[in-house]
């Protein structure tokens, strides 16, 4: 069971959760046209009046450019008030998952972006471990993910989780936790939900935008996070056989954090994994306002 924040941000002001409601004829709950973001706040471990953000910047403009792919804007500005508003309405004391959405909330029936109602809401959630983090067991889907060509995928677009969806249930249904897309060109793309990083001979290696990913903000914190302590990284097409022998696979996102992959397919993979457990610990310190170096990707929030 899921357990949400008592308030939510809901038509410009915090209401309470459960009267965060919307209509059966929204127009985006037919034909997926909204866009939504996910962050992560964990209570300052220093400071008990306050929530830190991991870079609330990055994911607030990657939501309003997204409602740009969808023909509508969203002021920035509107995104960080409603933030700072439900957490000191809030005033969480556990690490939390915030779900940001602009929505077409129109009731009409046509299929269009243009002279169509849109709103904006949070939500948040109560949020440990999204995956286990001694490793997850992968399939590679039959499924293939989208090209940018048919759906923008520069954005977080609803419409276009329904292949995520179908990936995730069929790699659970056939026994495993998750599953891995290849794109039209047959390269390795990313998880349901996850960019996907691999270890050969030292170097980091994760396809490129190029290969029909969502640009990831962990993704993104990740290489500039590895580069920093001196570990070489390579944007580039991955093969899938790759997989196979890499030294060590991993995947990034802002609920999956920093997962290892344990099993491929009926592949063991190696437990030894020095490059992720390194870039793991320094994400965890940076999240937590403890490291120096990367404190401008930590935003304070004073909730009391």
């Amino acid at each position: 069971m899921h357990k949400f924040l008592p308030y939510a941000w809901f038509k410009g002001s915090c209401v309470p959760f459960e009267d965060a409601r919307v209509s059966i004829a929204t127009h985006a709950l037919h034909y997926g046209t909204s866009a939504f973001g996910g962050m992560r706040a964990v209570p300052d471990p220093q400071d008990k009046t306050s929530i830190l953000l991991f870079r609330v910047d990055r994911h607030v403009k990657r939501l309003c450019q997204s409602a740009q792919l969808l023909l509508t804007d969203l002021p920035e500005g509107n995104v960080h008030r409603a933030l700072k508003e439900i957490l000191k309405v809030n005033k969480p004391e556990n690490p939390i998952y915030l779900r940001p959405l602009i929505y077409t909330s129109d009731l009409g029936i046509a299929p269009r972006l243009h002279d169509i109602e849109t709103d904006f809401f949070i939500y948040g959630l109560e949020l440990g471990d999204y995956l286990s983090p001694d490793g997850v067991s992968c399939r590679i889907s039959s499924w293939t993910r989208q090209e940018d060509r048919s759906l923008p995928l520069r954005g977080k677009i609803g419409g276009a989780y329904i292949t995520s969806s179908l990936a995730k249930t069929e790699a659970v249904k056939s026994g495993f936790d998750e599953a891995l897309l290849l794109n039209t060109r047959g390269k390795v793309c990313e998880a349901s939900g996850m960019n996907l990083f691999i270890v050969r001979d030292g170097v980091l290696i994760t396809p490129g935008v190029e290969q029909d990913i969502l640009e990831g903000i962990t993704r993104a914190s990740v290489m500039e996070i590895a580069n920093k302590i001196g570990i070489k990284v390579i944007e580039r097409p991955v093969d899938k056989t790759e997989l196979f022998i890499a030294d060590e696979v991993f995947l990034t996102g802002t609920a999956a954090k920093i997962t290892p992959v344990r099993q491929l397919e009926s592949s063991l993979l190696s437990k030894d994994r020095p490059i992720m457990d390194a870039l793991r610990d320094r994400l965890t310190l940076i999240t937590e306002g403890r490291d120096e170096t990367f404190a401008h990707w930590v935003t304070k929030i004073k909730i009391t």
